[in-house]
């Protein structure tokens, strides 16, 4: 990058938000991926006229630009791939407009996901998308990649509460998109195509969000199973029979185990599988609801079902799954985690076939995620030095992926597909599918400056 852009960029962010020292711009080189490429420069925003100044330059000069939050995603998808700036949002924390007569807050894209239930609650309300990484990744990052997590049985992803985005285009236009009303059909869906477009299409700043009202009552439980299968069944039945918890969610015996030794939870670890359950709205409608998945769950080759019986026991059952992964990178030396998602009814054939696949190919795996909505999270353990795993784990993950489309499913549900899936995007779209996606990128970034490389290949001719 010539020493006029780093100038330009110091006049735009100021000087001490401007990083061109290596050492200094590793920590934004990487995810929580397995790449790592080095930006020509890191930059820190705090206002949207910033970021369109950046683009206009970036347009002029055709530099690529890779949006950033906290760097939690899973797929590659804030790696710098073409070098370039790293545009860094989360200092832009702002919250814009609280509305909660009409259940809707307006946040910079740099709040964190888990700093807006505290201020939702003061009127009674929640947001109801939790990730994994709520306790750091960030509002920009959760529509960039359309985060779901332990809610999205009941309430949906990132999409269903997306209401208005302010966002700035690769040219430094800024444009807002979407409404505030229940109704809204003035146009294009604008703000659904944003919405999972990690990156590629425009830089979201601000995102007005709907809120829900916190529910009078939840009830926990943990039911232990002696199969995999018997716990993979009884999701499915417990969907059929007409309940629809809040959560429901699945961890293996690897799993547990790894949980238990890394921090103890009180999770069974003789158990093959568990799911973790809750029911939540009117104290009644919620009792009732456990009750009949009690009953479905007793059906089965079940061998323990256990209600929370206080805050802290459910605190404490819900701590285990949410340090899931961290438990399991402590294992073995690195994690391969991947996110194949099915329909509910053909859960017991996904994990069979990933039990199978695992075994076919001599690997550790661990299997846990959001049972309830179909979306797994098979988690390999490996260490990466070793090539000949390394070659059987890659054989391993592509069965897997081929196996979700094959189940009618898809090979993302959560994460996205930045750099880690782009190669199994074809198998699940198909040719045309691929150039419409192209199609789209050319309309909106024209000189392909907006992370790219990612999910996609653009033809050859249109690149920075």
């Amino acid at each position: 990058m010539q020493k006029s852009h780093i100038e330009e960029l110091q006049n735009i962010f100021g000087k001490g938000n401007v990083l061109t020292e290596v050492e200094d711009m590793i920590a934004y080189s990487y995810d929580a991926s397995h790449v790592e490429i080095q930006p020509e420069a890191v930059v820190f925003a705090t206002t949207t006229p910033q970021i369109s100044q950046l683009m206009k330059l970036a347009y002029r000069e055709r530099i690529p630009v890779t949006p950033r939050g906290q760097g939690s995603g899973l797929s590659g998808g804030s790696v710098p791939l073409k070098k370039g700036v790293v545009l860094v949002m989360d200092r832009m924390k702002r919250i814009i407009d609280f509305d909660p007569a009409n259940r809707l807050i307006t946040v910079e894209a740099g709040l964190t996901t888990a700093d807006i239930d505290p201020i939702a609650a003061e009127a009674n309300l929640f947001y109801p998308p939790d990730p994994g990484s709520v306790g750091f990744s960030t509002i920009g990052g959760n529509v960039a990649e359309n985060a779901g997590g332990l809610r999205g049985l009941k309430y949906g992803v990132t999409k269903d509460y997306v209401k208005m985005l302010k966002v700035v285009l690769p040219q430094g236009d800024i444009v807002t998109m979407g409404s505030k009303c229940v109704k809204h059909v003035a146009g294009f869906n604008m703000e659904g195509i944003f919405v999972g477009s990690e990156g590629l299409l425009g830089i979201m700043t601000e995102v007005t969000l709907a809120l829900l009202p916190i529910p009078e009552h939840r009830e926990s439980a943990l039911a232990t199973f002696n199969s995999l299968d018997s716990a993979a069944q009884v999701v499915a039945a417990i969907i059929a029979a007409g309940v629809t918890p809040s959560t429901m969610e699945f961890m293996d015996n690897a799993t547990i185990n790894a949980i238990q030794n890394f921090k103890d939870c009180g999770l069974p670890k003789d158990a093959a599988a568990v799911l973790l359950i809750e029911t939540d709205g009117q104290k009644d409608s919620a009792i009732a609801e456990m009750a009949k998945v009690e009953t479905e769950v007793r059906k089965n080759d079940f061998r323990d079902f256990s209600r929370a019986k206080s805050s802290e026991e459910r605190d404490l059952l819900f701590a285990g799954r949410r340090v899931a992964l961290n438990a399991l990178a402590s294992v073995r030396p690195n994690l391969i985690l991947e996110d194949a998602t099915v329909m509910r009814s053909k859960l017991p054939d996904m994990v069979r076939g990933i039990t199978a696949i695992a075994k076919k190919y001599k690997l550790q795996v661990g299997i846990f995620g959001h049972a309830g909505d179909g979306n797994l999270h098979p988690t390999f353990l490996i260490d990466m030095r070793n090539t000949d795993e390394m070659a059987r784990t890659e054989k391993a993950v592509a069965e897997l992926f081929q196996l979700a489309i094959d189940l009618d499913g898809t090979i993302s549900g959560e994460h996205g597909i930045g750099l880690e899936k782009k190669p199994f995007l074809q198998n699940q779209l198909g040719g045309e599918g691929i150039r419409m996606l192209q199609n789209i990128k050319r309309t909106f970034d024209p000189l392909n400056l907006l992370n790219p490389g990612k999910m996609f290949d653009m033809p050859a001719e249109h690149s920075a």
